[in-house]
């Protein structure tokens, strides 16, 4: 969910065969079945590696649906991943913990380290030209600080 900012179905509906190890990517199957490939970290790669290999010994490690389940090997699906998230993230002493936070991260992180608007919207499968600035409107404050500061308008008048 961080490393390539999907939407909690998109990465709940992942199978076996949509990660590329190799490439370190994904391939999500958006809102109206539309694909994208999206890349995702070293770490990520690895934890998913270790994942796979795991899941092979594990009852129901044949299914083509990635995520399985702790008991049974039946897939996990969006709900469970959610009751996950907020389980582990009281763990950590944090509340309000959920998937779509994830989004809202990537892209004020995208955007922080100057990202094009225009490939964000690719890779988070955003068509209408409103979403990354509805994204975006949370952290935009904290990012035009950040840019006045880094430009130093006026600081040498």
């Amino acid at each position: 969910l961080c490393n390539t900012g999907a939407r909690l179905a998109e990465v709940a509906g992942l199978r076996v065969v949509d990660i590329d190890l190799n490439l370190d990517s994904a391939c999500f199957l958006g809102k109206g079945n539309k694909e994208r490939r999206t890349r995702f970290g070293p770490r990520t790669g690895r934890a998913l590696s270790r994942y796979v290999r795991a899941r092979a010994k594990q009852v129901g490690g044949n299914r083509p649906e990635l995520w399985l389940a702790d008991r049974g090997g039946e897939p996990l699906q969006a709900n469970g991943i959610k009751l996950m998230l907020r389980r582990r993230g009281l763990a950590a002493g944090l509340t309000n913990v959920h998937a779509h936070r994830w989004r809202h991260a990537f892209a004020h992180q995208w955007k922080r380290a100057g990202g094009d608007t225009g490939d964000l919207m690719l890779l988070l499968g955003w068509t209408s030209e409103d979403m990354p600035r509805r994204y975006g409107a949370s952290a935009a404050a904290e990012r035009a600080q950040e840019t006045h500061q880094r430009l130093g308008i006026g600081d040498h008048v």
